[in-house]
């Protein structure tokens, strides 16, 4: 359907967008939802791209919004919310680039999950395009989520040992203003028992209106 005004036209099926910190579980609770899921995460800018934000040590700041291409992933809930299916990158964390494409189809779901660090930071344009049935930050332990987090990035050897303990010392310690600006642009932080619980009742809606 066309845009109007910047708008879009009543989507076919909605987002429910799930941020919150780094290895805090998005991506295991967004799966147990039962729901289709777009992987936010696979919008990382490309490690060459010169407009990427830098620390003050001049690495590249991986964790400032800057280095996720927002717009891009707008666009691809959009073509879901519009037509049920659209290709997406496939992003290599441990190489700093995308290596791939992958097509998500929603076959008929009236409502998919959107997940990824960055989540929060689309609340707005999603719901002003009528887009956005809910949006959530998790919220989990600190400590469980420091040691999620080094497990996996470890496991999936993202990076040298030595630079993933220091990224999460300092993830860790920037936990609470992550969740923080996260209730600011609009998503609620939110056990996982409670995302599951009431996106559950989403779904029950989706097929109510849907029949």
């Amino acid at each position: 359907m066309p845009y109007r005004s910047g708008r879009l036209n009543r989507a076919n099926a909605r987002v429910i967008l799930l941020g919150g910190p780094s290895g805090s579980g998005k991506s295991y609770i967004a799966h147990r939802t039962g729901l289709p899921v777009l992987c936010l995460d696979d919008f990382y800018r490309d490690g060459g791209d010169p407009d990427l934000p830098r620390t003050a040590a001049g690495t590249v700041d991986w964790e400032s919004p800057a280095s996720w291409d927002g717009a891009a992933a707008v666009a691809a809930i959009g073509a879901l919310g519009q037509g049920g299916r659209t290709e997406t990158p496939i992003y290599a964390i441990g190489a700093d680039r995308r290596v791939g494409t992958r097509v998500v189809d929603l076959a008929g779901a009236p409502l998919f999950v959107a997940e990824g660090i960055f989540a929060a930071e689309i609340v707005a344009t999603c719901r002003d395009r009528g887009l956005l049935a809910g949006a959530y930050a998790l919220r989990r332990p600190r400590g469980l989520t420091f040691a999620r987090r080094l497990v996996r990035d470890l496991t999936e050897r993202r990076k040298p040992p030595g630079v993933l303990v220091r990224r999460g010392v300092a993830l860790l310690r920037s936990e609470p203003a992550v969740l923080a600006r996260a209730a600011a642009l609009g998503a609620r932080p939110a056990s996982a028992r409670t995302v599951l619980a009431e996106t559950a009742d989403l779904i029950a809606s989706a097929r109510l209106t849907h029949r």
